[in-house]
């Protein structure tokens, strides 16, 4: 038996043609996927953004309440570690580069094999002391010296390192072809930012921009002319083409070794990305929208014909590590909260979940039944209390607790491990908590009449309905007690 996951960072999913027939992106291949897939309309995020999103990909918990960025800690149960324990080969191929930054610790690590394909981003990659000499004076959003020296050596389309990373995974099955069971994760970082990609796959869009590079938005409000943000979403545009023409290839190996009778194929991503919707660009910083929370998710499952090519059952991202362990017919351990996906593909359930609950680390908790989404903000400008559980005390790029040494404690503090872990303080009493401030309000939206979340309900009794039914959600998820405090809800 064999398993592929593929993860493509950043997928919008109303840009795509099987979820939205109005979508102008040119994906092909991804429309020929969902022919060969049961296609799950509602798909959620659990934790965004990164990081997050992939611990409880591997994990099958979310972890938001608990922690933001940081690595896989020494008590978590990951899908690779478990396969090993069953005698089945994992390796994972990527060019997402934040997995060898500091707040990424152990996840590849847990893989029999991984590859790692650089020069995404700002990866300390190519290294230069002198800034580079083609640097622009004027530009819109950010333009980051390490990212235009990475750009630096690629010279041709086989260069960039989401086509290297499509090339690695095709190569790996050639060299495995004769191989009866495995598990393969492919990521690409694409097309996440900066948007960049050969010139080709921006005239199939007739960009006639001439305005500064814009190719890299700020996490912010959009700001920039009509003009840039329509260069914006065509270049996001292009970089999803390029790298849907690069999927192509490792699907035409996929038929050529007739993988599609005997391999789990799953394809998703960990978020989206705004571009200029709700009047801003980028994710993390303001409220997590459907355009961030709400995900695509084809699955093929060899050997099954559905009677239904869609499934609109609530399902989340913790969902698929249960999924991987149940074909493969490994016991999922009881540590997990997702829920296997293959009675709902072989059309045997109708819903294994009544909602969805996701969000940002110290940011609004967020919860949809499908019909209604509700985020719920932080009470409090200072956002106390807030506390980080790990025992690893990482964070985005450095380590969590300086300036709070006094204020950290240790101990048992999570009801699911006996392993001691750091409770660290986030928040500080009558400091306005910066991330926090873009998402002060709790909304309700009817996302079944209003997708776009442009009018808030102000219905009261609704309001408390979902209220109520976040507290149940929470508390079924183990979160610390202090989350009810921030949030005003006990």
């Amino acid at each position: 038996m064999k398993a592929i996951v593929v993860l493509l960072d950043t997928l919008n999913r109303h840009m795509l043609e099987s979820y939205n027939p109005a979508a102008w992106a040119k994906a092909p291949n991804l429309a020929r996927l969902a022919e060969k897939c049961t296609v799950f309309n509602n798909h959620w995020s659990g934790s965004l953004p990164c990081m997050p999103a992939r611990r409880d990909l591997l994990t099958g918990r979310l972890s938001f309440l608990e922690r933001g960025w940081g690595g896989i800690e020494p008590f978590d149960v990951t899908l690779p570690q478990v396969l090993r324990s069953h005698g089945i080969f994992s390796h994972i191929v990527t060019d997402h580069y934040h997995y060898f930054k500091t707040g990424g610790e152990n996840y590849c690590q847990s893989f029999s094999s991984w590859d790692l394909h650089r020069g995404q981003e700002s990866d300390p990659f190519v290294s230069r002391v002198n800034l580079p000499a083609n640097m622009p004076q004027a530009y819109y959003g950010r333009v980051v010296p390490q990212y235009e020296n990475n750009r630096s050596i690629i010279k041709n389309e086989e260069d960039y390192p989401g086509p290297k990373t499509m090339q690695a995974a095709c190569q790996w099955l050639e060299d495995n072809e004769e191989a009866e069971s495995f598990f393969l994760m492919v990521e690409a970082f694409d097309p996440h930012e900066p948007f960049d990609c050969p010139q080709h796959y921006l005239d199939l869009y007739q960009d006639d921009y001439d305005g500064p590079p814009f190719n890299w938005p700020k996490y912010g409000k959009a700001e920039e002319p009509p003009e840039a943000l329509e260069h914006l979403r065509k270049r996001y545009a292009a970089n999803l083409t390029m790298i849907d023409h690069w999927l192509g290839k490792l699907l035409k190996v996929m038929d050529e070794q007739r993988l599609w009778e005997d391999t789990l194929f799953i394809l998703t991503t960990d978020h989206g990305f705004l571009l200029g919707e709700h009047d801003w660009t980028g994710k993390n910083i303001m409220h997590v929208y459907n355009e961030l929370a709400h995900l695509p998710l084809m699955i093929h499952m060899p050997g099954l014909e559905p009677s239904e090519k869609r499934v609109e059952s609530i399902t989340q991202n913790i969902d698929l590590m249960p999924t991987i362990l149940d074909y493969f017919g490994v016991d999922i351990p009881p540590v997990v909260r997702g829920r296997s996906l293959l009675e709902l593909l072989k059309g045997k359930e109708s819903a294994i979940r009544n909602y969805a609950l996701y969000g940002m680390y110290g940011m609004t908790v967020n919860i949809t039944d499908g019909v209604y989404t509700y985020l719920r903000a932080p009470v409090r400008e200072d956002n106390t209390p807030c506390y980080t559980y790990t025992a690893i005390p990482t964070t985005f790029g450095s380590y969590l607790g300086a300036g709070y040494e006094k204020h950290i404690e240790t101990g048992r503090f999570l009801p699911y491990t006996e392993y001691p872990v750091f409770r660290i303080p986030i928040s500080q009493p009558g400091v306005p908590f910066r991330i926090a401030q873009h998402g002060q309000q709790s909304l309700l939206y009817h996302i079944a009449l209003d997708y776009g979340q442009q009018m808030p309900v102000e219905d009261f009794e609704k309001i408390a309905f979902y209220k109520a039914l976040l507290i149940q959600a929470m508390e079924n998820e183990q979160a610390p007690q202090e989350q009810y405090s921030r949030l005003g809800l006990k």
